[in-house]
């Protein structure tokens, strides 16, 4: 028995040994060759360039420039963490900018300002040749080709398109390609994560049968449904209801950080069987649960996802713009370099690289192509939300004008009441008139 553990401890010391050699003549190699983890990194992101969920550019252009794009150089944006060169050096190939309007406008002219929204990005891509609108998953692949950044346009909340199925398919022929339900504030057919507002508070009908018509809409012309800021209620009735897969495009894993913006581990199962897709969110607050937070962190929560569903269900949607804090060496669209080592680090192989970069996203807009195509028969949906569930004191309800209230109308009134006995009185004063004359 001695003679046995003594070979074991001399086979397991050998294998030790061999492994350390084994890893010290890789690293010799790569020394000799030039060929550093960096450079694995970079010639990985040149084939698999990345393709981003989130960002928040344009409320930022809003905020900083009125939209006026004539006053900023948006190759060199020094106050923010997005411009055209270091989105180049992240290899960031395709963009899904958010044309985002705070809550505060639900109930006023939310739309207004998401078609103005809407059209800074589109001009962002014929004032910049470097960005280029696209609308399908083949012109996102066709810009690759190009070497362009495509610019994905996606509305951050459904107040956007004031319950009005018609504004949602008009902000589609702009080229919107998804939407998120809501945003921090509920809307009259979907609930928010967030308890920020006051909008629309209700219980048990996290989403209302309009809900489902905006779904079922949505599917019908092909736009992506987003669940990052949903509550975890609406998130699974979508899940149910949505015949097309689904996507949070910027939420991250609730079990490493347990903020109502993440999505729990019960979820991201019902996320995988509708073959949906979750963009993990930078954002440190998501990350840590705090206003710091560092790379490693971040891997954590790639890592748990795969582990729970796998990495053909994971992509990036970092929320640069639309969040002030970022963990310690992802400071902006240039550093998204720095994650992917980390993941090579951790043993994740470039074929689940290649699925989280973006394949895995082309893959989901694809699947929501073929629904669009398989609906293609059906006609624009009519619903109409009912006007006792929207209960806006702005919103006006087209019926056939009351016109009793009107001075004219009175005037008139009285004229046809009087109308006959006037006429009378006159034909008497006019024959009276004329015998007279005859006299």
């Amino acid at each position: 028995m001695p003679c046995r553990n003594t070979r074991a401890s001399a086979s397991s010391s050998l294998w030790m040994k061999s492994l350390r050699h084994l890893v010290v003549l890789c690293s010799l190699c790569s020394l000799i060759s030039g060929y550093s983890p960096r450079d694995r990194v970079h010639d990985l992101m040149a084939r698999y360039p990345l393709i981003d969920g989130h960002n928040d550019l344009p409320l930022q252009l809003r905020r900083f420039h009125n939209n006026q794009l004539s006053k900023v150089d948006l190759h060199n944006v020094s106050k923010l963490a997005t411009d055209i060169t270091r989105l180049q050096a992240g290899r960031v190939q395709a963009q899904m900018f958010a044309v985002y309007v705070m809550c505060g406008a639900q109930e006023k002219d939310a739309v207004r300002l998401t078609l103005e929204q809407i059209d800074v990005v589109r001009r962002m891509c014929t004032e910049y040749q470097d960005f280029e609108l696209v609308t399908s998953a083949q012109e996102i692949r066709n810009s690759e080709m190009r070497r362009k950044i495509a610019c994905l346009l996606s509305i951050e909340g459904g107040h956007s398109i004031d319950s009005s199925l018609p504004a949602l398919r008009m902000f589609y022929q702009l080229g919107v390609r998804s939407m998120a339900l809501t945003h921090t504030c509920n809307t009259p057919w979907a609930e928010s994560s967030s308890k920020l507002y006051n909008f629309y508070q209700r219980q048990n009908n996290s989403l209302t049968q309009f809900g489902k018509a905006v779904v079922e809409e949505m599917n019908r012309l092909g736009m992506i449904v987003d669940l990052s800021h949903t509550s975890w209620d609406t998130a699974q009735a979508v899940l149910k209801h949505s015949k097309a897969p689904v996507i949070f495009s910027h939420s991250s894993s609730y079990s490493i950080c347990n903020h109502e913006r993440n999505v729990p581990d019960w979820l991201l199962h019902e996320l995988k069987k509708k073959r949906g897709l979750i963009m993990v969110n930078l954002h440190s607050n998501f990350i840590s649960c705090r206003n710091e937070a560092n790379i490693s962190l971040v891997a954590d929560h790639f890592d748990h996802i795969k582990q729970v569903i796998g990495a053909k269900s994971i992509g990036i949607g970092s929320d640069f713009e639309g969040a002030v804090s970022f963990p310690q060496g992802l400071e902006d669209v240039s550093k998204y370099p720095a994650l992917i080592q980390e993941l090579l680090q951790r043993n994740w192989t470039e074929n689940e690289l290649a699925d989280v970069l973006r394949r895995n996203f082309l893959r989901v807009f694809e699947e929501v192509e073929r629904v669009r195509d398989q609906l293609s028969l059906n006609r624009p949906s009519e619903v109409q939300i009912r006007v006792e569930e929207v209960q806006n004191p702005c919103r006006l309800v087209l019926r056939p004008p009351d016109l009793r209230g009107l001075p004219s109308e009175r005037n008139r009134s009285a004229g046809a009441q009087h109308g006959p006995k006037g006429l009378l009185i006159l034909a008497v004063v006019l024959l009276l008139s004329s015998l007279f004359m005859i006299e």
